[in-house]
């Protein structure tokens, strides 16, 4: 009877360790459920926060840029579009791009590709559009992959800067040749492409 009564006894502190070691599991499963959360909350905070710093970068990019585009356009009186018809006359070819010097010059450089296939800088005066001197680029393979992607085109680099300045002063005009050719014009007001063959003017969102 005593015998029957320990093994009753032993069984039931079985039972009774083996709830509390259940218990104690499936506490502890809920603990690890709510740590893995709270993990996964701070990864996604993290990440939020990265992708806002990444943001906030771009825009302070952005500002600066602006505000150097429009201190390089300040006092300018001659545009791109006549810095590029000044730099023709005196070197006739094809024009490739315009930029307005941000080294205190107050000059444009135009860059013209002649028949012969060579490329000439032009530098244009921005304060009277006196041609103020040329010099010959050295790398004519530029030169002729840009005679290769305007060819048929319906709108020339000066054309470009013209349809653009409604979109604020023009600071530089470029080929783009990454993706579709396209004209790349920077102005006081943002960044934009002008169709080669149309003219149409859109915002340039890849910067």
């Amino acid at each position: 009877m005593k015998r029957n009564i320990v093994i009753a006894t032993v069984a039931a502190a079985a039972l009774i360790g083996g709830g509390t070691v259940a218990a104690y599991a499936a506490a502890g499963d809920d603990d690890g459920a709510a740590t893995q959360r709270q993990s996964s909350v701070r990864i996604a905070d993290d990440r939020d926060d990265s992708a806002q710093d990444a943001a906030e970068d771009r825009a302070d990019d952005r500002d600066d840029d602006g505000v150097e585009v429009r201190s390089d356009a300040a006092g300018t009186k001659v545009t791109a579009a006549d810095a590029i018809a000044a730099a023709l006359k005196h070197t006739p070819g094809t024009a490739v791009g315009a930029d307005l010097d941000d080294d205190g010059s107050r000059a444009w450089e135009v860059g013209v590709v002649k028949g012969d296939g060579t490329e000439h800088d032009v530098r244009v005066s921005a304060s009277d559009g006196k041609v103020l001197g040329t010099h010959r680029d050295d790398d004519d393979d530029d030169a002729r992959e840009d005679l290769a992607a305007l060819k048929g085109a319906g709108v020339d680099a000066r054309e470009a800067a013209v349809a653009a300045a409604a979109k604020g002063t023009v600071t530089d005009v470029d080929l783009d040749d990454d993706g579709p050719a396209a004209w790349s014009v920077e102005t006081t007001k943002g960044e934009w492409k002008v169709d080669l063959k149309t003219g149409k003017v859109t915002q340039d969102l890849d910067d």
